[in-house]
């Protein structure tokens, strides 16, 4: 049949409205002249559901209803996260600070101490005042009255007592002519000999021997002497350090008694401030300390450091919850850290004043904010993060020590920490961590899901015209007139490419109408100037369609535009760059004869095929089957390509383009050149939706209108894409001359018809199709492949080998460039 037939009861049927290869919007029903009549709003548009669900979760004290924000970037997530804290301002009766002290048990555990909100500076200003009190001016009132003339009378009478202990034994000495002379510490003395007038040590004597100045007898006389008081001195000794002892206990006593008494206002002040059993007991380990070691110690360690306070946080605001975003949720910026000192020998040193608070604490009673990508991307923070909240308690812990650098750990005593955590992130990452972390679901049972899609009705209109309206005010651009907001709301039309639906993926509105603003120049911005925008925008993500197409252009990639050829479509594929995508003809081949291999793809054995277009592939088997209805096996070996195709390709758009390939090559009846098709098929010969459909149609247009339109050229779609439509201005042109044409088909039968201009087919009561017609052909076709297949069948079955089984087939790798 002629292909100039263009009002065939299938072209007529399928043929799609020129009113509906785009939908315009009516600067009418914007509903203002321009964005300045608007009041700019933080909220964000069309999301009822997930800002419902963010309330539930901000409000509800619950344990586990931390908040998972699923939706893709540029749905305004955070932003409407923003708003709900900041419109909500949830507030808190049991906030608090929180100080680490010096641990005098066991310093390398900082002691925890919690005060009420804002009090941890007042704590730490007192702490101070008694460190400098205990350092100065105790000493100093310690050397004053009544305390020092108690312990001038207690010195004074062992004085006396040592005196009359060792004047009977002087007498009786310097009767012998020997001598008490006092050592160097108390009650400790020697006996020597009185020569001369001067006492001599005994160890002198046999020097003076050996002058003649005494005798062996005198010595030997001396020595005796000496022998029978050394008793009678060591009993003396002993009493005299017991006196000794008795009154250092007695001053000390009176010391001790004379501290607490200077020290008790002080400590009283504090404790009457925090009655709280952590502030009582770490005074009564600093008095414990000031009384036994730094009344009479010279070498003291500074006492602002010993009885120091290192406020890790204090929220001075004692109701408003803390509301805090951690851009880089790393362990320490996460936990905490303890940060060391590192002495002159490199070993770090680290106490209480190194704790630092990381994003957690800081967000103690309040609400933490954290991108889970960000999150998963720091080693060990996604553990840490759960086993928190598991346990509701914050360890701090050191960084990690290094073979340069020894550490001695300090571990901080953990916190019972109260935060809700609100993580930001896409659907796969959530269906991911639902997946393989048990605690998840149990932590976070929120889900607040964000549409990327919203009506394409007046309120989605009056979203997108709010939405331009913030961003004026909030980045001081000029305003929009409704021409404008009309433009752009096309522009999301034809991004989300959904029947009666506008893209949510506000990030990408905004950044064309940033871009639309700059043209305007300060000016009121125009529809021309979103027009220009979007051009802009495209044109700077197209060198690799731009160069593709010039391939197409000058034949170094062979696509097809008019004529028609057996075996060979122009199927339709689509490029990604960044968020724009583009489309372009693939020119897919087939041939087929008699054998026993079936169906071979050939991307397939070059594992250069993906695994959804693998599996469109073998759907054809069950299509042929299902349209071939004879009462013998089908034999044959038919191997499908998309030619010059090197970078994988993955997809089952292609299906129903393969399908009339394989049946053109089994007939002999040519396809038209002159028109390319997309869609996937069933087993049953229905063609289904395929993504991408608008710039598929595009990039056969662009090859058409490279030299000129014909008018016989066009587009087969599904039908059920073609509510998606939102083409170019300059395709919408050309259709409404009868230069370029877009077909929506149901069926296999519709499409064939369509491709081949021929005469289909339909099984009549008796199963069989005419003979003339396409299917009846192929039929015949595959009887014949068979019986050949049958006479020889050691030729058809040793030249080919079958399609492998694809769990035996070695790994695919993933497409690189093309996506179908």
């Amino acid at each position: 049949m002629s292909d100039k037939q263009h009002d065939s009861p299938v072209k007529l049927k399928t043929l799609v409205p020129v009113e509906d290869l785009r939908w315009s919007c009516c600067s009418g029903d914007v509903g203002f002249e321009t964005t300045a009549e608007l009041v700019g709003s933080r909220d964000v548009e069309g999301q009822q559901t997930a800002r419902e669900a963010i309330e539930f979760g901000i409000t509800c004290l619950a344990p586990g209803q931390n908040i998972y924000v699923r939706g893709a970037r540029g749905t305004g997530r955070i932003r409407m996260v923003r708003h709900l804290l900041s419109e909500l301002a949830p507030t808190s009766e049991s906030k608090r600070d929180f100080c680490y002290v010096h641990n005098f048990s066991r310093p390398e555990h900082p002691r925890l101490i919690e005060l009420p909100p804002g009090d941890g500076p007042k704590f730490r200003k007192q702490m101070i005042e008694l460190a400098e009190f205990a350092e100065s001016d105790l000493v100093k009132s310690l050397e004053g009255e009544p305390w020092s003339s108690q312990r001038h009378e207690i010195q004074e009478s062992v004085q006396q007592e040592i005196k009359a202990k060792m004047k009977p034994l002087e007498d009786a000495l310097q009767g012998d002519g020997l001598a008490l002379v006092q050592g160097q510490g108390p009650g400790q003395a020697g006996i020597f000999p009185v020569i001369e007038g001067q006492p001599v040590p005994t160890d002198r004597l046999g020097a003076l021997v050996a002058q003649g100045q005494l005798t062996s007898e005198a010595v030997e006389k001396i020595e005796t002497a000496i022998n029978g008081y050394q008793k009678q001195l060591k009993d003396i000794g002993r009493e005299i350090n017991e006196h000794i002892r008795e009154a250092s206990l007695q001053i000390k006593s009176i010391n001790e008694t004379a501290a607490n008494e200077l020290i008790e206002p002080w400590v009283t002040r504090i404790s009457n401030t925090w009655d709280l059993k952590s502030v009582r007991e770490f005074l009564a380990d600093v008095v414990k300390d000031i009384i036994e070691f730094r009344i009479d110690s010279e070498e003291d360690p500074p006492l602002k450091i010993l009885y120091g306070v290192n406020v890790v946080l204090t929220q001075a605001d004692a109701k408003s919850r803390p509301v805090v975003e951690e851009s880089m949720p790393n362990l320490m910026n996460l936990l905490g850290t303890v940060e060391p000192d590192f002495g002159p020998n490199g070993v770090a040193v680290s106490d209480y004043r190194g704790v630092h608070a990381g994003a957690i604490l800081r967000a103690d009673e309040g609400y933490l904010i954290l991108d889970v990508y960000d999150l998963l991307s720091e080693p060990g923070a996604w553990r840490a993060l759960m086993r928190t909240l598991r346990t509701g308690m914050l360890e701090i812990v050191p960084p990690e020590a290094s073979w340069m650098r020894q550490t001695v750990v300090t571990q901080p005593e953990p916190i019972q920490i109260r935060v809700r955590v609100i993580l930001i992130g896409d659907a796969r990452t959530w269906y991911q961590l639902d997946h393989v972390d048990p605690d998840f679901r149990e932590l976070f049972k929120v889900l607040a899901d964000f549409d990327s899609e919203i009506l394409r009705d007046s309120l989605g209109i009056a979203a997108y015209g709010q939405v331009i309206a913030n961003l004026c005010e909030e980045e001081s651009l000029p305003h929009f007139h409704k021409s404008a907001v009309a433009e752009l709301a096309e522009h999301g039309a034809r991004i989300v490419a959904r029947p009666d639906r506008l893209t949510a993926k506000f990030g990408r509105i905004a950044d064309i109408a940033r871009e639309a603003a700059f043209l305007a120049d300060g000016e009121l911005v125009q529809q021309s100037d979103i027009v220009e925008a979007v051009r802009r925008t495209k044109r700077r993500a197209s060198l690799p369609s731009r160069k593709f197409q010039e391939m197409v252009n000058n034949r170094t990639i062979m696509v097809e535009t008019s004529g028609a050829i057996v075996g060979q479509i122009n199927g339709l594929a689509v490029m990604h760059s960044g968020p724009l995508t583009y489309g372009f003809p693939a020119r897919i081949t087939a041939t087929i004869g008699p054998g026993t291999a079936g169906l071979i793809n050939i991307e397939g054995r070059a594992q250069m095929s993906g695994t959804i277009h693998t599996k469109g592939f073998h759907i054809l088997g069950g299509l042929l089957r299902h349209l071939i209805r004879t009462k013998h096996p089908l034999a044959f070996s038919a191997s499908l390509a998309f030619e010059q195709s090197y970078g994988g390709i993955d997809g089952d758009s292609a299906s129903g383009a393969e399908m009339v390939c394989l049946l053109s090559a089994l007939t002999d009846i040519p396809v038209k050149q002159s028109m390319a098709m997309t869609g996937a098929i069933d087993q049953h010969g229905n063609i289904e939706a395929i993504g991408g459909v608008n710039e598929k149609i595009e990039g056969f247009f662009d090859a058409c209108n490279f030299s000129t339109l014909t008018g016989d050229q066009g587009v087969v779609i599904p039908k059920s894409n073609a509510g998606d439509l939102m083409l170019r201005d300059d395709v919408v042109e050309a259709c409404s001359k009868g230069a370029f044409h877009v077909y929506a088909v149901e069926t296999i039968h519709e499409a064939l018809a369509l491709m081949t201009g021929h005469e289909i087919g339909a099984l009549d009561e008796e199963g069989n199709y005419p003979d003339d017609s396409m299917l009846g052909m192929a039929v015949e076709k595959a009887h014949q492949f068979w019986r050949r297949t049958l006479s020889s069948p050691a030729q058809f079955t040793q030249t080919e080998k079958a399609e492998p089984d694809p769990e035996d087939m070695p790994p695919t790798p993933p497409p690189i460039s093309i996506r179908d």
